[in-house]
């Protein structure tokens, strides 16, 4: 058995899949933070709640569980609006 269960992190997301995407990137942060935590990198955001769970996607469900962590559409940078065009084109694909 799973604790939290589903049924009650289902409130917090839109879809199962939306709550395993969630979970299974706080995890990977997670588990990028224990990593580097003999670097001295500091980078990244320790686990938000206190937990006896040893693996990170518990912990990561613990988190969503309490509120910590919420689904969100991620940024997509926009390109640069000033990006050299060739001599010469002129839109046509014709090689002759």
């Amino acid at each position: 058995m799973m604790n939290p269960p589903v049924e009650a992190l289902l409130d917090r997301v839109e879809s199962k899949f939306g709550l395993v995407t969630l979970a299974a990137r706080r995890a990977r942060d997670i588990n990028s933070y224990f990593n580097q935590l003999g670097g001295g990198l500091g980078h990244m955001i320790p686990p938000q709640v206190s937990s006896t769970a040893r693996k990170p996607l518990s912990v990561a469900f613990e988190e969503i569980a309490a509120d910590k962590i919420e689904w969100g559409e991620p940024v997509e940078e926009q390109p640069e609006a000033d990006l050299p065009v060739g001599e010469g084109f002129d839109g046509d694909n014709d090689a002759g």
